[in-house]
């Protein structure tokens, strides 16, 4: 049973029990969530792997034909009425994806099998399922997630509400939109799963490496009770050399700092290769991991842990490939030297053996090196601002834009007619809600942020033209509007 509503009013649950939330979380830190309840046989395995699946649909301004007054609903809704348009006739087969892994799980564990998977929704996509009369996705979800029979097979992933990117989110909006997410989450699922809720996934795997928005985004990511954040590979880099990590099968230490000199740090697992649903469809990260032994960490020989992430319903490979695979795979390494293991239950495994945080090898965002190179921590915001600026002088390549799984798109660049409206809106918010000290629990905040959240998924900036921005612009619209007359 859910220990908060699910809606108040017609809104998804998503502020005003923050006091509630932060004493589930702290009431469970420090414990060991899956180890107890893990199956595995430590002492003989050589290797692990682990696989997440993404999901997300965002919430569009589609339920009708006139865009000013159109209801804000799911795409998937807009997909479902909408057939003959471009790929909207998989929209059955997305629905199928979002609750399969409630009957895979199950299945394999009733063989005797040890099945793993990790989980990443974004709450917009939740709330439009739910929308949508979908409640057979919950029923299923609720079984792997709640049911002590499975969910040691099942960790969630936190991920921002409205899956927006951290690079060009507001930094005061991005705590708002993890928060959202637990809140959401909690609801639905009860506190006791909020709980165990440790790793964090960012959209689009969008990590900031401006230092101020870096060290943020850690910051945000403790408060909010987080023990460990996925990234890419390429977004990540060695302090010493700017080369990219050597042994990226091992946990690492994400160390971020501001001008000031203060300092945030996480644990960072990383997700290599790129985003291509094949590797996790085809489950390669099983056989990379096959291929590896045991490595030395801090004077202990530990397994390696091979970590993938990738959309768990788009894609041909990913709807009609992944099932079999994925129930081949896990039948074949259930009890081998090489199982499945989700990242927590790892990470448990190596703080039973004495291993602590400080002893992981560090990391920090990409390009950083070169700024502190020039720039002392604790000179000043000023200062490292002229740092900045010189290095985008003399390098084009040069940038503070983060990173993602594209390495390619920044989440800055080409997005004026969006992001101008989005800033006015996260201004607004400000000065409006946050500022004067309204309540959360407020309906007039829970409807403000509501729209404020959906404005800033990052499907607006990745499609960034087209109907996609006119999206974007009129959800700011209702929002501005909001909070000018409501307020």
């Amino acid at each position: 049973m859910s220990d908060l509503p699910e809606y108040i009013g017609s809104l998804p649950n998503i502020c005003g029990a923050e006091g509630q939330i932060q004493r589930a979380l702290r009431a469970s830190a420090g414990c060991q969530l899956f180890l107890p309840e893990s199956r595995i046989d430590w002492g003989a395995m050589k290797s692990g792997f682990a696989s997440a699946l993404h999901m997300h649909q965002p919430l569009i301004p589609a339920g009708g034909s006139n865009l000013g007054t159109a209801e804000i609903i799911s795409n998937l809704k807009h997909m479902m009425d909408n057939p003959g348009i471009g790929d909207n006739h998989n929209a059955s087969v997305f629905h199928w994806c979002y609750k399969r892994m409630g009957e895979f799980i199950p299945q394999l564990m009733d063989e005797g099998k040890q099945p793993r998977v990790m989980l990443d929704y974004s709450g917009a996509l939740l709330h439009g399922l739910r929308q949508m009369g979908l409640n057979d996705v919950f029923d299923n979800l609720k079984r792997i997630t709640c049911d002590q029979r499975y969910r040691s097979a099942v960790e969630w992933l936190g991920n921002t509400w409205g899956h927006a990117v951290s690079p060009s989110t507001p930094v005061q909006d991005y705590r708002l939109h993890v928060m959202a997410w637990q809140q959401h989450f909690a609801a639905i699922f009860g506190l006791d799963a909020l709980s165990r809720v440790r790793g964090f996934s960012p959209a689009e795997m969008a990590l900031p490496n401006h230092p101020e928005t870096a060290y943020e985004f850690v910051k945000t990511l403790k408060d909010c009770g987080y023990l460990w954040v996925l990234v890419q590979e390429h977004t990540v880099e060695r302090p010493e050399n700017g080369h990219g990590p050597e042994r990226k099968h091992l946990p690492h230490r994400l160390v971020c700092r501001n001008a000031r000199g203060d300092e945030a740090s996480i644990i960072a697992i990383i997700k290599t290769q790129g985003s291509d649903t094949k590797l996790v469809a085809q489950m390669q990260p099983y056989y990379e991991a096959k291929g590896l032994s045991r490595w030395e960490l801090a004077g202990k020989q530990v397994p390696p842990l091979v970590t993938q992430i990738a959309d768990g319903e788009n894609g041909g490979v990913m709807m009609n490939e992944f099932p079999p695979k994925y129930m081949e795979a896990m039948r074949e390494c259930s009890g081998s030297t090489t199982p499945a293991v989700n990242v927590t239950e790892y990470l448990e495994h190596l703080f039973a053996l004495g291993i602590q945080e400080k002893d992981l090898p560090v990391v920090q965002p990409i390009c950083q090196k070169r700024i502190w190179d020039r720039f002392k921590p604790g000179d000043g915001a000023e200062r490292l601002a002229q740092v900045i600026e010189q290095l985008k002088k003399e390098d084009h390549r040069f940038h503070v834009e983060g990173g993602s799984w594209t390495s390619n798109i920044s989440w800055v660049k080409g997005y004026d007619s969006l992001l101008g409206p989005m800033e006015r809106g996260s201004s607004l918010f400000y000065e409006k809600m946050l500022k004067p000290g309204i309540p959360a629990s407020d309906p007039r905040f829970r409807n403000a942020l509501f729209h404020l959240l959906c404005s800033q998924t990052s499907c607006y900036r990745y499609w960034g033209q087209g109907i996609w921005t006119d999206y974007g612009r009129e959800i700011c619209r209702r929002l501005e509007a909001i909070l000018t007359h409501d307020v």
